[in-house]
């Protein structure tokens, strides 16, 4: 469920049309709902409301501070995988005890920034950065709190760029050697190990994959506790996926897993912790966009928009469909025809949707993408010297813009050009 619906013949954000915020502040641009935003948080929140938890949004997913803030007020911490995440987490208000440091590639800068600043725990990823951590923690006088990320070799049948959990992937250490690298951890100064962390994966939308990866935790957390280790917490991960399509079948809720995750860990009195990204703002935002032109072509007709796969470049990198939905609402019946929708890019890999059947729409009429809340803006760029494309975000009838479009003029301003030339 999102609210972004259909009013008087308009699709609102909330409460407010989205043609008047086009007509305010431009197109293309991102627009979020926090209700959305409030309501998916609260069902992952209802999910482990049998056990100690702790919800981290996956700030990579979405990373304005105005979404983190929003999320960190209602009690949520964060997952980062960057220095720069970190700090736009603890802009955001979050204290440092709610924020999980993630990532495979964690300098010792990164580290240093996390640890003066406070930090719940960092998932270490390899053997090298455990080494790393504990000379950055003794310089500092510090002892952090580390889970080690175990790759339990579990397909999790989702795209193949956005998989984790297999053995091929880059992402923790095998499973089978955890115990050896605990007992290592143990005997180094400035850690202490809490936990366990496990993520297979983004966009799951069968269950069974995380009863395999649980089960596996689940063994572990009783051998390693078997050698003397403290495991106090399990980082579940996160990855449930979405309904980009809305005919196709819904994906399992949060309730179900949190359910998977109370039949297979529950017996084991640690603190859960999960990083859902996706799930919580995906369907919390939309980009809004303008017609361009309608070309046509020879067999074929192009919406020519005046969004572009740096602005979205989801469909560009994953093959990703997002449900396209016109702002004036189609009458009862109204004729549709298949067009391809394009953005202006001179790429022919700028393009969203081959022969989607919409209504006649013709230059200046609107269109929404619809579940682009999540690796939507995040991963916009300035290709073609585009400006980077502005959020808004709506409460209420109320609605504020939470990134604004830089002119051109300060995009270019950017550049320095060397006296010698």
């Amino acid at each position: 469920m999102d609210h972004f619906t259909y009013a008087g013949g308009r699709l609102h954000a909330e409460d407010v049309p989205l043609d008047r915020i086009a007509a305010e502040v431009g197109t293309p641009v991102y627009v979020y709902s926090a209700a959305t935003l409030t309501r998916h948080y609260l069902q992952f929140r209802k999910a482990l409301d049998w056990t100690d938890h702790l919800i981290c949004f996956a700030v990579k997913a979405n990373s304005n501070l105005a979404v983190l803030k929003l999320l960190g007020d209602l009690g949520a911490g964060m997952d980062v995988v960057s220095g720069g995440e970190y700090a736009r987490a603890r802009a955001a208000g979050v204290p440092g005890d709610r924020i999980v440091f993630s990532g495979v590639g964690k300098t010792a800068d990164e580290m240093r920034r996390a640890i003066a600043g406070g930090i719940r725990q960092f998932n270490v990823e390899s053997e090298p950065e455990l080494a790393l951590l504990s000379q950055v923690a003794v310089a500092m006088g510090a002892t952090v709190p580390i889970a080690i990320r175990v790759n339990p070799d579990v397909d999790a049948r989702t795209h193949a760029k956005i998989a984790t959990g297999k053995s091929e992937n880059k992402f923790g250490i095998p499973i089978a050697g955890a115990p050896g690298v605990y007992a290592r951890a143990a005997a180094l100064p400035g850690l202490r190990v809490v936990g366990i962390d496990m993520h297979i994966g983004s966009q799951l939308t069968d269950l069974d994959p995380y009863r395999q990866a649980y089960a596996k935790m689940a063994d572990l957390c009783r051998l390693l506790r078997d050698q003397g280790h403290a495991i106090i917490r399990l980082d579940m991960g996160g990855g449930l996926g979405i309904p980009y399509r809305r005919d196709n079948a819904a994906p399992p809720l949060p309730i179900e897993y949190g359910q998977v995750i109370r039949d297979t860990v529950g017996d084991l009195g640690c603190e859960i912790e999960i990083e859902p990204g996706r799930n919580i703002v995906g369907n919390a935002g939309v980009l809004l966009t303008s017609v361009v032109y309608l070309k046509r072509g020879e067999g074929r007709d192009f919406l020519i928009l005046d969004a572009a796969m740096n602005d979205l470049i989801r469909p560009a990198m994953y093959d990703s469909h997002h449900e396209i939905v016109p702002v004036a609402e189609p009458p009862v019946g109204a004729e549709v025809a298949p067009v391809d929708v394009v953005g202006p890019v001179c790429e022919t890999g700028d393009t969203f949707a081959r022969g989607v059947e919409l209504p006649a729409l013709d230059s200046g009429d609107l269109v929404a993408f619809r579940s682009a809340g999540a690796y939507g803006a995040v991963m916009a760029s300035e290709y073609n010297s585009r400006p980077l494309v502005p959020e808004v975000l709506v409460a209420g009838d109320r609605y504020a813009v939470i990134r604004p479009r830089p002119s051109i003029e300060e995009m270019l301003a950017r550049d320095v050009v060397p006296p010698w030339l």
